[in-house]
């Protein structure tokens, strides 16, 4: 897993609307199973990473509250994937890239998604032209 903020350069509450992004890697072609199971990681890691602040529990409170926003997009690579993870991080945003343990269809190690938190405004400054994943 990526490293975690230890804060957020925003916290929750204020009106500000929060979300959950979750940028899949395309280039492995992973089955939705997989796919479903790697984006369940990455939840999971967010909402861990978030845990350790008072920020990061404010913002998921707010989250909560308001909906649970979730969107799932698509890259091309994984050096996609960590382009984008130095840059949610550059902007105050929780961001987490999975990598996969091997077992099954993925080669052990490779990057397969990537979850960033936060708010709305921030992660579309990151994310906002990446296409929906279908």
């Amino acid at each position: 897993m990526g490293a975690a903020l230890t804060s957020f350069k925003f916290i929750g509450g204020g009106g500000v609307p929060h979300k959950m992004v979750f940028v899949i890697n395309t280039s492995l072609r992973m089955g939705p199973g997989k796919m479903a199971a790697q984006v369940g990681h990455a939840a999971v890691a967010l909402y861990r990473s978030a845990l350790k602040s008072e920020e990061g529990r404010n913002a998921l409170d707010y989250w909560a509250q308001h909906g649970e926003m979730k969107i799932v997009l698509r890259a091309d690579s994984a050096s996609q994937l960590s382009t984008l993870c130095k840059q949610a991080h550059q902007h105050g945003l929780i961001a987490e890239l999975i990598h996969d343990a091997g077992h099954t269809q993925i080669p052990a190690g490779s990057c397969t998604v990537l979850g960033i938190f936060g708010p709305r405004e921030e992660i579309d400054e990151v994310t906002g032209h990446l296409k929906l994943h279908n």
